[in-house]
């Protein structure tokens, strides 16, 4: 029978378990040496955990929204939405600060987006999220063979001042078949006039100019300035009007009336003289002498001249 050694420990014991563990030696040295600091009470994760890099978590220019963003990103599944509308219903940040923390991300090498034609032809944008910048997967080669992380961009001291909208031109309005500055002083008064039967129709200067001839040739189609007013005022929607200009524009080229008929001018009715008496024969007549009648001047020699 084979006899047990009672010297050998009855389990193996760790060389640096318990308290003398380095480990947990530096952490209450650090505890000690900064006792206002963070003191982590972790618990290990097993299950539905994302791991991220204290290149991407302490990044020293990231803001702390793009640093958010990033980490979410990275932990959705593939396929998922990550364009700036759906993250500012997903988050409580704007499009705009959203679409600012996006540009940091991508100048710092975390994210990657192209435009690229689907087979219909539809343009999309295609984000690839990098948990390790400079370190892009070749299907070729191995990752470790990647080329090495490029220094992330230092931002700029202030932000970049941002290209004012261009303005939309406004849809085409009617020509007036003949210049006449008279009509187009009304048009403009009556352009002017608007805002008073509605405040939403309140034009610029350049609006007014740009819709005027519409409303001259309105006017050469012989409808008052009223009836041109009341025209464009009519049953306006309800909700608010974000473009007044180009939504009159619309009202004076789809309702614009038709030309008046051609009207041909009367010939003027025969004259008709009033009933005198003759001086010669005292009879009635109608004529443009108004002394004698038609037979009396017939009758009548001429006065020869004198010398």
């Amino acid at each position: 029978m084979d006899t047990q050694n009672t010297s050998a420990p009855p389990r193996a014991q760790s060389r640096n378990g318990g308290e003398n563990h380095p480990l947990r030696r530096t952490r209450r040295t650090h505890a000690n040496a900064h006792p206002g600091g963070v003191i982590h009470d972790n618990t290990r994760h097993a299950t539905r955990f994302t791991v991220i890099g204290n290149h991407l978590a302490q990044h020293p220019e990231l803001s702390a929204l793009a640093i958010g963003l990033a980490v979410y990103i990275q932990s959705v599944p593939a396929g998922t939405p990550v364009d700036i509308k759906t993250l500012a219903d997903r988050f409580p940040e704007g499009r705009t600060r959203i679409a600012d923390a996006l540009s940091e991300l991508e100048d710092h090498g975390y994210l990657r987006r192209t435009r690229e034609r689907t087979p219909t032809g539809r343009i999309v944008t295609r984000t690839v999220s990098c948990n390790q910048p400079g370190r892009h997967h070749d299907p070729d080669h191995d990752a470790s063979e990647a080329a090495p992380p490029k220094p992330p961009a230092r931002r700029a001291a202030t932000a970049p001042q941002q290209e004012p909208p261009r303005r939309r031109a406004l849809p085409a309005v009617p020509k007036p078949a003949y210049s006449s500055p008279a009509l187009l002083q009304t048009a403009t008064e009556i352009l002017a006039g608007l805002r008073r039967k509605d405040p939403r129709l309140l034009l610029s200067a350049t609006d007014a100019e740009h819709l005027a001839p519409g409303v001259v040739a309105w006017l050469e189609r012989d409808l008052t300035p009223t009836a041109v007013r009341h025209a464009l005022t009519d049953d306006l929607p309800a909700e608010p009007l974000r473009r007044p200009a180009a939504f009159l524009a619309h009202r004076l080229t789809a309702q614009l009336p038709p030309l008046p008929p051609l009207r041909i001018p009367e010939p003027p009715p025969p004259v008709r003289y009033p009933l005198r008496n003759c001086d010669s024969c005292d009879r009635g007549y109608r004529g443009p002498d108004p002394h004698h009648c038609r037979d009396c001047l017939e009758r009548r020699e001429p006065v020869p001249a004198t010398t």
